[in-house]
């Protein structure tokens, strides 16, 4: 007799000899296989090739791209660069055709005109020399390659300053990550991570420099982000040029908007509190 016996007189004989904890142990076990199966989740697997065709070419190709909704977001840095498990996706954020040489971040790779397509093929195609990647990934070497084709063809079609300084943005962030993922690897080339700190400090001036004069010339949204967002960018990134007037004034704008969601102006009294410790420190070295 079990100890759910006596059911059937309530009609309910079909349960008198179910296992109590079969649900739970059944939940336990699927959450486990779950987790697992999220462990062996490896980059290679959430990364595709997508079919392109090259506005300046007309030549069809593919280039990694990752898929959607696939990698977690674990939190962003200061400067706004999103961190991901598994994965940095920055990685797959540009374009790059193989037969001409034109790259460009996602976002503008078919904002180009015919004028500029004529200058990529003029100063880019005619000697450019594209080498094939068979890896499954693109490794931070390879992707940092990508990038400076992005700039260079940004300075070559004459870009916007807004597009010119996005992908110095994004460069310093591969460069970050990078050096990141040799830190967590242990290694101990030091000279490889002072020139990849030098480069990223160096993305960044120009970046600010960028942002800073499209900030005066061009309207919004800006590369995706509206007024606040820039400013605020601006203020970390003047920060980090050592320049503590601009980033203070560009913080004030951020807190006396309006338009600022509570998120953006606890960011923005968080940064405010750094760049007056930086300020103090400064002064007693």
């Amino acid at each position: 007799m079990g100890i759910l016996s006596g059911l059937g007189g309530m009609g309910l004989g079909g349960l008198e000899n179910m296992d109590i904890f079969e649900d739970e142990e059944k939940a336990k076990a699927e959450a486990k296989a779950k987790a697992a199966a999220a462990a062996q989740i490896e980059e290679k697997d959430i990364v595709f090739d997508r079919s392109y065709t090259c506005p300046v070419c007309d030549e069809t190709f593919t280039s990694k791209s990752v898929k959607s909704g696939k990698a977690k977001l674990l939190g962003t840095d200061t400067d706004l660069r999103a961190k991901y498990d598994i994965i940095d996706p920055g990685k797959y954020d540009v374009i790059l055709c193989p037969h001409c040489g034109y790259a460009a971040l996602t976002r503008f790779f078919d904002k180009i005109t015919h004028a500029q397509g004529k200058l990529i093929m003029e100063k880019i195609s005619s000697s450019v020399q594209i080498w094939g990647h068979s890896d499954a990934i693109y490794s931070y070497p390879v992707a940092m390659e990508r990038y400076k084709l992005a700039l260079v063809n940004a300075v070559v079609k004459k870009a916007r300053s807004s597009e010119k300084a996005y992908i110095c943005l994004k460069s310093a962030w591969i460069v970050r990550g990078y050096k990141e993922s040799l830190q967590a690897e242990g290694s101990t080339d030091f000279e490889l991570m002072a020139n990849l700190e030098k480069q990223e400090d160096e993305f960044l001036q120009n970046a600010y420099k960028g942002f800073a004069e499209a900030r005066q010339n061009e309207g919004f949204p800006m590369c995706g982000m509206d007024e606040i967002t820039l400013d605020y960018l601006l203020a970390v990134l003047a920060a980090h040029c050592k320049k503590y007037d601009v980033a203070s004034k560009m913080i004030g704008s951020v807190l006396t908007s309006s338009a600022a969601n509570p998120r953006m102006k606890d960011k923005a009294r968080d940064l405010k509190e750094q760049i007056q410790l930086e300020i103090k420190k400064n002064k007693n070295v």
